[in-house]
């Protein structure tokens, strides 16, 4: 537990590092009257064209860096994984591999089949079992259904079902049933370091669990919101929880507080539909809605602001989904269309 939540630490840290430097590199350009330059870096990582910085400051930073290495380099102590203007920045963690991702050609036609799945494991609510999420330390499984109750399942149980020998007898794999919402439950997200499932449902109610209390089978903390919610997602610092419901923009909760916080951005092109999903980035520095407008939209997880639309994504079909791919350069999306198929596709963001 303790080193995921140095993970995760680590990863909004990482993630607020790329945010600044992004700003000073910004900032240069534009103070150089390299303005086109500047447009193009500023668009590839939704930074802010009119950020304000310094403007000798990514100069002064650079050249007290390579100072710094020159010293260490005399004394014999160099560890820098540099050794000029051309090398990659920001530096990797220690101990990390830097795998240039944007570099890697998009090939179609190449992917290797799926070898055959079993069914091994069977467990059924009474009715629609409308979402499924893994516990950040595969620990549990949790589901929610349309019959209003949440299971929540522990693989070791599961994987002990599965051996053909069971010395103890008949092993239950499901350890806690949920039933605390009156209408179905949509969707539902693990803490990033703790032991708290939260659920959304269509009651307008976002609910608390604490898996580790054996007993419990209902939540210790509810929000009530206005809106049917359909979708929701910790923050990777696990502050903060972002709903996505049949109002257009996303709610931000603050969840020591639970104040609700709402975008005083709107895009240009106001939404019109409800969020059926909402997704952050792995470093928290951006999240991703998919709406029934059929929109897919950005926005910037520290100011709340959507900085990118996509409209009409699928055409006339509404977007049922998004998530972003681990380098955080494209969203995974995916439609919904009466008479066709469901389809998924990648949209690139750089």
């Amino acid at each position: 537990m303790e080193n995921n939540s140095i993970i995760s630490e680590q990863t909004v840290q990482d993630g607020k590092l790329y945010r600044h430097l992004n700003s000073l590199i910004v900032s240069h350009l534009r103070h150089n009257n390299l303005t086109q330059a500047a447009t193009a870096v500023a668009s590839a990582t939704m930074t802010p064209l009119n950020v304000e910085a310094p403007p000798n400051k990514l100069l002064d930073l650079v050249a007290k860096g390579l100072a710094a290495e020159k010293d260490d380099v005399s004394r014999g102590t160099s560890s820098s994984p540099f050794q000029d203007l051309g090398a990659s920045l920001p530096l990797p963690r220690p101990g990390a591999t830097a795998i240039d991702f944007s570099s890697l050609p998009d090939l179609k036609g190449s992917s290797k089949g799926f070898p055959k799945h079993e069914t091994r494991h069977l467990s059924e609510h009474k009715n629609v079992a409308r979402c499924a999420r893994f516990s950040p330390d595969g620990r549990f499984v949790a589901t929610g259904s349309a019959d209003t109750s949440i299971k929540l399942f522990e693989v070791s149980k599961i994987k002990q079902m599965l051996l053909p020998d069971a010395k103890d007898g008949p092993v239950r794999s499901v350890v806690k049933t949920y039933y605390d919402h009156i209408q179905p439950v949509n969707d539902l997200d693990f803490h990033p370091q703790g032991t708290i499932l939260v659920s959304g449902a269509k009651d307008q109610t976002i609910k608390f669990f604490d898996v580790s209390k054996t007993n419990a089978k209902r939540s210790y903390r509810v929000i009530q919101d206005t809106h049917n919610v359909r979708s929701v997602s910790f923050h990777p610092s696990g502050d903060f929880l972002l709903a996505g419901t049949d109002h257009a923009i996303p709610h931000l909760y603050d969840i020591n507080t639970f104040q609700c916080y709402l975008s005083a951005n709107v895009p240009d092109n106001s939404p019109n539909g409800a969020i059926n999903q909402v997704r952050y980035s792995c470093t928290g520095a951006m999240y991703v809605t998919a709406s029934k407008d059929g929109a897919i939209r950005l926005w910037d997880g520290i100011t709340a602001n959507c900085v990118r639309s996509i409209t009409a994504a699928h055409g006339t079909a509404e977007a049922t989904s998004a998530i972003f791919t681990r380098d955080q350069s494209k969203i995974t999306n995916s439609l919904s269309s009466i008479g066709k198929k469901n389809r998924r596709e990648k949209l690139r963001l750089i």
